[in-house]
């Protein structure tokens, strides 16, 4: 058999319900996988954890040599979208990296972090007050998308009346990440992207005007030793926080509530023991991570486990996968256990200098929704047990996820 015999399709009938089971075949049969769309794929924790961490390697674009951008630049007739988020810290390397991370350092500090658990505490009171009389919610437009984005924006220190539109703009946008992408999906992730850029330009110019205790004039004023944010960079990262601060959010949201009612037992833990309630969301994240895949470029050719990577190579990790690797979890690797010891030593968040800046505060949020969501309605109950999964191949999320009260 060749490495084609196990090659990744994210074509095949069902893959977008259960990855996994594909994941288990390709780590026992070909866990560095060269792809037949083009870049690696590695689904073995230890192999994902040290590429993660490896201060050699790339997240640049520009360092690939791969067809992917001037394919999107054909489409459109313009390079002006390859410049797009490229000085948003997740795709840039040091040292412009370090110096943009001590930036948001400044403002986005832990105590703003903790500050916002009564507004997410309040906003889950409320969405839960409002569905109560109906005996039936979406979890997801009821409350795993306006939380994260009431959330964000109140850091930002901007309203929250575009909420829908800006939701479209975000889901087309994130469209990007995925490595497969229809002419259709590019021309609609540049307007998108347009139309964002166009939104935050004028917030921006709002708070230069009247600055207030949100999350841009932080921005705005943040240095270090005299280094600002330029007007690109202020963009990008403004952009960036608009739409991780809650696209990534819903989908831990949707994915873990899902988790938790198609495991009975495992949500009368969290729903009986308020301890344990940290330790679920850990475990969660690593069950059904709501990133799937975290990318590195290549500056030199590299070898992992004995295949040669050429440089300017696209390795994918795949967090999805090596979050159930037996080697790293144990015989029990596929099951949902909210006690489980060393949960938090997921992947989920990535690893090494670009993990997560949100991590803190998405799981903050989600440890405000599930356990109050279960002692809320013991009987809440899923009504359909097939999931209505939104397709995206980086960011696994749910569209819809109707419930029942009980």
């Amino acid at each position: 058999m060749t490495q084609a015999d196990f090659a990744f399709n994210p074509f095949e009938p069902g893959f977008f319900t259960d990855p996994y089971s594909r994941y288990d075949v390709l780590r026992e049969t070909s866990p560095v996988n060269q792809t037949l769309m083009g870049p690696w794929l590695l689904t073995r924790y230890d192999d994902c954890m040290k590429l993660l961490r490896d201060p050699t390697l790339s997240v640049e674009p520009k360092n690939s040599d791969s067809e992917r951008e001037g394919m999107i630049a054909a489409v459109l007739g313009t390079d002006e979208v390859l410049n797009r988020g490229s000085r948003a810290i997740l795709n840039i390397d040091p040292p412009d990296h370090d110096r943009l991370r001590r930036i948001f350092s400044k403002a986005f500090t832990p105590r703003l972090i903790e500050d916002l658990r009564p507004l997410a505490r309040q906003l889950v009171d409320e969405a839960l007050d409002a569905v109560e009389a109906r005996g039936e919610m979406d979890v997801i437009s009821d409350l795993a998308f306006p939380l994260p984005f009431t959330i964000i924006s109140e850091m930002l220190g901007v309203p929250t009346e575009n909420r829908d539109e800006l939701r479209d703009w975000s889901h087309a946008l994130v469209k990007t990440l995925d490595p497969i992408i229809s002419e259709d999906e590019i021309r609609a992730a540049f307007a998108a992207g347009t139309s964002i850029q166009e939104h935050v330009t004028e917030l921006i110019e709002q708070k230069r005007r009247k600055p207030d205790g949100g999350l841009i004039s932080a921005l705005l004023a943040a240095e270090d030793d005299g280094a600002v944010f330029d007007e690109n960079e202020l963009m990008d990262q403004v952009v960036l926080l608009y739409v991780a601060g809650h696209e990534t959010t819903v989908n831990l949201i949707g994915n873990g509530v899902f988790a938790l009612l198609s495991h009975p037992e495992q949500a009368d833990r969290v729903r009986t023991d308020p301890e344990i309630e940290q330790n679920a969301v850990e475990e969660i994240l690593r069950f059904d991570s709501p990133v799937q895949f975290s990318r590195r470029i290549t500056l030199k050719p590299i070898e992992i486990d004995g295949h040669h990577i050429d440089a300017e190579s696209f390795v994918l990790t795949g967090l999805g996968a090596a979050n159930r690797d037996p080697a790293k979890w144990g015989p029990t690797a596929s099951e949902l256990d909210v006690g489980r010891v060393g949960a938090a030593q997921h992947l989920s968040f990535g690893s090494g200098i670009h993990h997560c800046l949100g991590a803190s505060l998405a799981r903050l949020e989600a440890r405000e929704v599930f356990g109050p969501l279960l002692r809320r309605f013991p009987n809440i109950a899923l009504v359909d047990e097939t999931p209505d999964h939104n397709g995206r191949m980086v960011l696994r999320g749910l569209n819809r996820l109707p419930v029942s009260l009980g």
